[in-house]
């Protein structure tokens, strides 16, 4: 009787230890899945990066300025030197340009267009070859790593981080590569870092 009963207290805190394991579940705060599909609105918006022709007409002499969105969000153009582009879309751009050149009397009359030729977005560490590869609309995690070249031999490929908007977001390539739903679609601007491997 008495082995008995000290046979099954252990078993009673085996049991109880598994049901408390099995209510309980830590997800990460900020995982892919919890990445949103960009939409239009964020995509439209100009970043750091981008790839500009601003066209001034109507002018004297007109031009095509062809220029890149520095970190700060500025664009240097004649006369009136950086503007900021900061939560501006290419038409919002234009009107602020437009109205830049009026309020400083440059000019009396001017049509200003912005069109976007190239954004970007930039992978890092561990890759053939690292740098900036082209956005398009349909390029995820796994896509820009191809992009890349693929992983080099030493790349920790469950343990990505996709920097967006200065919030790190870890991607794991691996369970990507098997399920679409875990990999996410890129914005421009977006950052990749591939880690190194310990081993």
């Amino acid at each position: 009787m008495l082995i008995a009963s000290r046979l099954r207290l252990p078993a009673l805190l085996l049991i109880a230890a598994c049901a408390l394991l099995a209510g309980c579940e830590t997800t990460p705060a900020n995982t892919a899945g919890n990445l949103k599909l960009p939409d239009t609105a964020a995509i439209a918006s100009l970043r750091p990066g981008d790839s500009l022709v601003i066209t001034l007409q109507g002018v004297p002499d007109p031009s095509s300025n062809p220029v890149q969105i520095d970190d700060q969000g500025l664009v240097t153009l004649p006369f009136i030197g950086a503007v900021s582009t900061t939560g501006t879309t290419t038409a919002t751009l234009s009107q602020r340009i437009r109205e830049t050149y009026l309020t400083k009397k440059i000019y009396t009359t001017v049509d200003v267009s912005v069109a976007v030729t190239e954004r970007y977005i930039y992978v890092g560490g561990e890759v053939i070859r690292p740098g900036r590869i082209i956005w398009t609309p349909d390029l995820t995690v796994t896509k820009a790593i191809q992009a890349a070249g693929g992983f080099s031999l030493y790349a920790k490929e469950n343990r990505l981080s996709l920097v967006r908007d200065r919030v790190a977001h870890p991607v794991n390539a691996t369970a990507a590569e098997k399920n679409p739903a875990e990999d996410p679609r890129l914005m421009p601007g977006d950052s990749i870092q591939v880690p190194k491997s310990a081993f």
